[in-house]
């Protein structure tokens, strides 16, 4: 078994000198000795931070990331915006799906991802006939995955309606759109997919509560494993809290937990307009609030109080959703600043317990990420995988800082290549700051979007 020598690592109690960290085959950390020798390893030259979980991604909104930055609409908005994302959802192919998550998937591994949950909903071909009884979306993004080398929890994700109260799909949703019964089967048929792909697994998922009723909600989780977690978009602009109060009588959150009980398998997504009493409650329940500041800000959604939630004991992580940003560390910086926007102090999520903003972000992200993935990693311990970042310690912004300012640094003075290289269940994945596929996939990116961008002209 491989043993790896890193002058500095961080593991779960801080940083520690003259790491040695012993690989099983399968990936995983069996154990970790500080003060080590470094006999008998392989020495590394940087220090070592846990790979960054993804919480949130829809992959082919990737290519539409640029093109919808001018203002075509009087009050553009979140809602305009959609209209454009339909667009490329109804023209997108397997095969293309494939190229643009592959590469977007290298870019997230060398931002410093190393697992990523996907909210996929293009369950249907452009006719809105499903793709049965071979998935081939889902095959393209697993395959796309496998071949970058990020772990993934595929989240099927069940879209039934376009509003509250039930209301009829539009025509530009019929790629999405799916009862109960179609769900549960699609899932069956995807299982042994994913089963048999390394460092993949599954989760159950609902669009939102404008996309399902809670008589769906409740089906679905008495057939789901208890093991899987649980993603909800949620709250994420007033409009959607506005139809819910006048449909419901009460906020989306509230409706919610009158007929589902919350606990630590549920994501909600976004969650921007939650009240102070749904951000408590949230917090009690141990779910993980979902999220991802640079397409919050993109799509003008509003800020999320996580100076409060983290108070309360909530947890959080991140995703890049629409993939504006590809970056752990950029994405850390928007959440922390559009804290500090609001509060017009600096600083806001550090805490008594860890005085370095740099380190409470990462350790709660890390935290919350792993619990929203179900998945083995968050930290460089036993019983984990070796999913890990190597910071450059030659790069001359790093090389002089002390340990205690060294993730503050890494986030916040945001070197350029920064992260060295990057390994996924004991495979260096990223080395010299560049994926080893990189070069392949670029050009066939380029074909993809060129075909992609022609039938949307």
């Amino acid at each position: 078994m491989p043993h790896y020598f890193a002058p500095l690592a961080y593991l779960p109690t801080g940083w520690h000198s003259d790491v040695c960290i012993e690989v099983d085959p399968n990936g995983m950390i069996v154990a970790t000795t500080a003060n080590h020798s470094g006999e008998n390893c392989q020495r590394l030259s940087g220090a070592l931070v846990p790979g960054m979980p993804n919480l949130h991604s829809h992959a082919f909104q990737r290519a539409m990331a640029g093109l919808s930055e001018q203002r075509n609409h009087p009050h553009d908005s979140f809602w305009s915006w959609r209209e454009q994302m339909y667009q490329v959802a109804l023209t997108i192919t397997p095969e293309q799906m494939y190229q643009i998550a592959r590469y977007l998937y290298i870019e997230l591994l060398e931002g410093g991802y190393t697992s990523v949950a996907e909210f996929h909903y293009l369950h249907h071909d452009p006719t809105g006939q499903p793709y049965a009884p071979v998935d081939e979306m889902v095959d393209a993004i697993s395959r796309a995955a496998t071949d970058a080398g990020i772990a993934l929890t595929l989240l099927p994700t069940l879209y039934s309606y376009s509003d509250f109260a039930s209301a009829p799909p539009s025509q530009m949703q019929r790629r999405f759109i799916q009862s109960t019964e179609q769900y549960l089967r699609q899932i069956e048929r995807i299982k042994p997919l994913i089963a048999g792909r390394a460092q993949q697994r599954m989760g159950g998922c609902f669009h939102s509560l404008r996309a399902c009723t809670a008589q769906q909600i409740t089906q679905v989780l008495e057939e789901l494993p208890n093991d899987w977690p649980i993603h909800l978009h949620i709250s994420e602009q007033q409009q959607e809290v506005n139809r819910s109060l006048a449909v419901h009588g009460t906020t989306p959150l509230h409706w919610l937990s009158e007929h589902v009980e919350l606990d630590a398998r549920w994501c909600l997504i976004h969650a921007t307009h939650l009240s102070e009493a749904e951000r408590h409650y949230a917090a009690c329940q141990q779910a993980v609030i979902g999220l991802c500041p640079s397409t919050e800000a993109s799509l003008g959604d509003g800020i999320f109080n996580a100076v409060d939630y983290l108070a309360q004991g909530g947890r959080i992580g991140i995703g890049s959703d629409s993939h504006v940003c590809t970056d752990v560390s950029e994405e850390l910086r928007w959440l922390e600043y559009t804290q500090r926007l609001t509060a017009q102090q600096r600083n806001c999520l550090a805490s008594r317990a860890h005085p370095s903003t740099g380190e409470r972000l990462l350790r709660a992200t890390l935290q919350g990420g792993a619990q929203a993935l179900a998945q083995p990693v968050g930290q460089i311990n036993t019983g984990f995988r070796a999913d890990w970042l190597m910071l450059d310690l030659d790069n001359p912004w790093l090389m002089q800082t002390p340990s205690t300012h060294l993730l503050d640094s890494w986030l916040f003075a945001h070197p350029k290549r920064a992260i060295k290289a990057v390994m996924v269940a004991g495979r260096w994945r990223v080395q010299s700051g560049e994926h080893d596929i990189k070069a392949q996939a670029s050009q066939a990116l380029t074909d993809a979007l060129r075909s992609l961008r022609q039938a949307l002209s």
